[in-house]
């Protein structure tokens, strides 16, 4: 199982796995701006922040990518990659790569997340048969899963790969919860409110090492409809990025 299928000439069909928790048909951001991020690969350099948009729901239907360079560099390279279902761009994201070079003279020390529970993972309330929900592993330290404190702290672990017959990467990991900020950090029902995140955002100081991946997320609204989905990435070494999410706030 993985969360897509390789179709050659850069088409690729999603699997159950891309399930959004609203509408089996449609696909969760996750595994998308993930997918994305993996296209807009550039040798020799190291995707520093993506940031992705979200151009209306993103149907479960097989697709193809476009991949495009803005501003070559040998230090810095910025390109633009789009998702492109029945004609329609859904998503488009672009890239930073950025060259790694020596080691600087000073150090930062790594902060670090919350130690990783013993157990075994959790599901989210009413959410058992959710195809994207399923394919993470889900343990908190902090808040709950579908709760609505404004802040949750989990790890997670992918367990999947993002295409079939390819490896997965830290990157991976990573890009496939960040999108999860705003759902997990959700402050009103979203079964009652819309909380829609248009675009996000992650900033990498570098990829994921290992399996997990804690991502500790908080929501912030605004008196006038807006709200802020924001996070910090971690894996067992230490901090890893941040991700952002502007959020449009309105009761359904």
């Amino acid at each position: 199982m993985s969360f897509y299928l390789p179709l050659g000439d850069d088409q690729f069909r999603p699997t159950r796995s891309t399930e959004s928790p609203w509408d089996g048909e449609m696909q969760h951001g996750g595994p998308p701006a993930a997918l994305l991020g993996r296209l807009l690969t550039v040798d020799g350099l190291r995707l520093a922040r993506i940031s992705v948009d979200f151009l209306g729901p993103i149907p479960r239907r097989d697709f193809r990518v476009e991949v495009s360079p803005l501003k070559p560099g040998r230090l810095t390279t910025l390109n633009e990659a789009r998702m492109v279902v029945d004609g329609r761009v859904a998503v488009s994201a672009r890239g930073w790569h950025l060259a790694p070079g020596p080691k600087p003279p000073v150090s930062t020390p790594a902060a670090q997340a919350e130690p990783l529970p013993a157990g075994d993972g959790e599901s989210f309330p009413g959410l058992a048969d959710w195809g994207y929900g399923r394919a993470v592993e889900w343990r908190t330290t902090k808040g709950s899963l579908g709760g609505t404190d404004g802040e949750t702290h989990v790890w997670t672990r992918v367990r999947m790969p993002l295409v079939d017959g390819e490896p997965i990467s830290g990157q991976d990991r990573a890009l496939i919860v960040a999108d999860s900020a705003n759902g997990l950090s959700a402050v009103l029902p979203m079964r009652e409110w819309l909380s829609i995140p248009p675009t996000m955002t992650t900033t990498l100081l570098r990829p994921a090492a290992g399996e997990w991946v804690h991502l500790a997320c908080r929501t912030q609204l605004s008196d006038d409809g807006l709200g802020l989905a924001s996070g910090e990435l971690f894996d067992l070494d230490g901090a890893i990025g941040q991700v952002a999410q502007p959020l449009l706030v309105r009761a359904r």
